[in-house]
């Protein structure tokens, strides 16, 4: 599909510094442009500054008379240089950078465009900011709202491998590897034991390096994963879904820092808000089509999370039963956990 292809070039492309243009309008990354990007994309007048609603509402910009709440808001930049544009995507300078302002935000102008572009800088991995109307250039990749809009909806996958891997927890289990046809990524099913005709034990795990790899305390990820797979082998017939969703799918990038505003004081969920993202990115239609893949249309859902209920539900696979799942309390996350349950509605 050439509009994918050219959904993941523009990604690409913001990842590398370079415009794209949407519908004809230029977009540069705030946070990969450097001054001689900048310079070319301003060609003669200042291009404005577009971020997301959620970091406006930390910049009290989304009440102002022609912003959009819920959308994307532009600002009006005039004299403002790069290092200023970068303080206001970045919440980790809002203490040591005073903004300089006061900021007018105008009307957007440009609104599926906008989303659409936030939309990938967000699937990039970056901050929700990006220089708007700007000088592109003729060799820039051109894409419309739609091919954004349909990408971020196919999220087709398909089986690209599997093998026999015995793992300390079950040595009969299986690993199959599943990979993304729009942007690459690859995501993971282990399958353990036998299947039995009824529902399998499910766990539906987000990728946390920090926590699984690095035995961070800052989460309950690493025990989590542990305790879930030792359940699975203990019910005789399960499957762990890896997904790629790091940091509740704001990437590895964002995530640390999101983890230098915790240090600040703020929590997980404000955390996100601050950075411009919802407080959870994720969604679980790829979870679902992992399942389906394998055959599974029920499952008893290993979580504490009911979101992960309603988004495998509203995908099409039945979940007969929520398992809660309680590993990993320490001194360090007793905030993290506190947040979960009261701001992120999370059960046991």
């Amino acid at each position: 599909m050439s509009g994918g292809r050219d959904v993941a070039r523009a990604i690409d492309a913001l990842r590398r510094g370079w415009p794209i243009r949407i519908d004809g309008t230029g977009f540069l990354a705030v946070e990969t442009a450097d001054e001689a990007s900048l310079a070319a994309f301003d060609s003669g007048k200042p291009a404005d500054l577009l971020i997301s609603g959620h970091r406006a509402v930390t910049l009290k910009l989304a009440n102002q008379r022609d912003a959009v709440p819920s959308g994307p808001v532009r600002i009006e930049r005039s004299a403002m240089r790069l290092a200023d544009a970068t303080a206001v995507a970045d919440p980790a300078l809002d203490l040591s950078h005073p903004l300089k302002g006061p900021f007018r935000a105008r009307e957007v102008g440009c609104g599926r465009a906008a989303e659409a572009a936030i939309a990938l800088s967000r699937r990039a991995g970056l901050l929700p900011a990006l220089f708007l109307d700007g000088e592109a250039g003729g060799d820039s990749v051109s894409l419309s709202p739609a091919d954004v809009e349909a990408f971020e909806q196919a999220e087709s996958l398909r089986i690209a491998s599997r093998a026999r891997l015995p793992t300390r927890f079950a040595e009969q289990a299986e690993i199959v590897a599943f990979r993304s046809d729009e942007d690459g990524a690859e995501h993971v099913a282990l399958l353990i034991g036998t299947p039995s005709g009824k529902p399998p034990l499910v766990r539906l795990h987000s990728e946390c390096l920090t926590g699984d790899v690095l035995g961070s305390l800052k989460c309950d990820c690493g025990p989590q994963l542990d305790s879930a797979l030792e359940a699975i082998a203990a019910s005789g017939w399960g499957i762990l879904l890896y997904l790629r969703q790091e940091g509740r799918g704001i990437g590895l990038v964002n995530k640390l820092r999101a983890y230098a505003l915790q240090d600040q004081g703020f929590d997980t969920v404000d955390s996100n808000l601050r950075l411009g993202f919802a407080d959870d990115e994720r969604h679980y239609t790829l979870a679902a089509r992992m399942l389906a893949a394998l055959a599974q249309d029920a499952v008893r859902l290993l979580t504490n999370n009911p979101r992960k209920v309603e988004g495998l539900e509203a995908a099409g696979i039945r979940v007969t039963e929520r398992v809660p799942l309680k590993a990993g309390g320490n001194p360090h996350n007793r905030g993290y956990l506190e947040t979960k349950r009261s701001r992120s509605g999370h059960q046991l």
